[in-house]
């Protein structure tokens, strides 16, 4: 009974994720960190994504050598799908009873990360996502400084505008993981935003670390990156332009009112989006009133804040109307 009983007792296991794509330049970096990890009860995932790079030598020699007894190729469909294909069919395969940690192939993660992840999952009930600061840095791990802290709660009305789960630092329980294999994002939405979604529409909860879990590279390849800079960010967010940001938005709307999706949400979620995509469907007029009386409908900063009631108001019904 007594061995039972430990047995029952025992912290589950974290499965790493990781997709890789030409990555050769700085995986070792990323593999050896993970080797670092406080926390040695872990298992590697991978798939690689169809690269045209060393990368899937690396993987293989870290597999039969440094890596060898917790690290699992995950043979799926070969070629090129993309990330968020990509993090599906690692999500698929791995165990069901473990914790999901994901992982991108050019970062560095610091020897706690999985430690502190552990230790604010743990004792929740239903979904939970934990997410956390980083160290911004070059291609040569020079640190510009953290990234921005969080300024207000996360909630769903925010974050079908706004990812605040940087991937690579995102943790899942095993409730979480079992919501996010059930439905599939959209296209053009990454399996972070996704899952973040996802967790706070069905009523769960985010966990935001305010430490420093990585150092996250800054460079031509990100698949998105980040700004410390507001200036920098607002820059950026203006490169994309309105019709990018809108048609993501759209998206998240109309795929979360699928039935496969509807159902895991909260009856007060289904109504937030039926009541949005009729507004999106409407005129300048019925986006104002929806902005006016939709507080919670915001960014992190007032300026983020600003420039997405713009980009609603003059451009919100470009992308559900074409």
């Amino acid at each position: 009974m007594g061995g039972r009983d430990a047995q029952r007792a025992a912290p589950p296991p974290v499965a790493i994720l990781l997709s890789v794509y030409n990555g050769e330049a700085f995986l070792n970096q990323q593999l050896d960190s993970f080797l670092a990890q406080t926390d040695a009860n872990w298992c590697l995932y991978w798939r690689d994504d169809g690269s045209q790079d060393a990368s899937r030598a690396i993987m293989l020699s870290f597999q039969e050598h440094r890596g060898l007894g917790r690290c699992v190729e995950i043979e799926a469909e070969p070629g090129n799908l993309g990330v968020a294909c990509s993090y599906a069919l690692l999500l698929a395969a791995a165990p069901q009873d473990a914790l999901i940690a994901f992982a991108d192939q050019d970062d560095v993660w610091v020897p706690q990360k999985l430690v502190w992840a552990r230790e604010k999952l743990a004792g929740l009930t239903g979904p939970a996502l934990y997410c956390a600061r980083q160290f911004l840095t070059d291609e040569k791990l020079q640190v510009f400084g953290p990234s921005l802290p969080l300024r207000r709660i996360p909630d769903f009305y925010s974050a079908l505008i706004q990812n605040i789960a940087t991937g690579h630092t995102v943790m899942l329980n095993a409730e979480a993981a079992a919501l996010i294999r059930s439905v599939h994002a959209p296209k053009g939405v990454l399996h972070d935003w996704w899952s973040y979604v996802l967790v706070l529409g069905a009523g769960g909860q985010i966990v935001f670390d305010d430490r420093c879990v990585s150092f996250y590279r800054q460079h031509r390849r990100n698949a998105v990156g980040v700004e410390r800079s507001l200036f920098a960010r607002g820059m950026r967010a203006l490169r994309r332009g309105p019709k990018a940001f809108m048609a993501l938005l759209v998206a998240l709307v109309v795929r979360l009112q699928d039935p496969d999706c509807a159902e895991a949400l909260k009856p007060e979620a289904g109504v937030f989006l039926s009541r949005l995509q009729t507004v999106l469907g409407g005129g300048f007029g019925t986006r104002l009133r929806f902005l006016l009386t939709e507080r919670s409908f915001i960014r992190q900063r007032p300026a983020e804040t600003w420039l997405f009631r713009f980009w609603f108001l003059f451009y919100g019904s470009v992308r559900l109307k074409s």
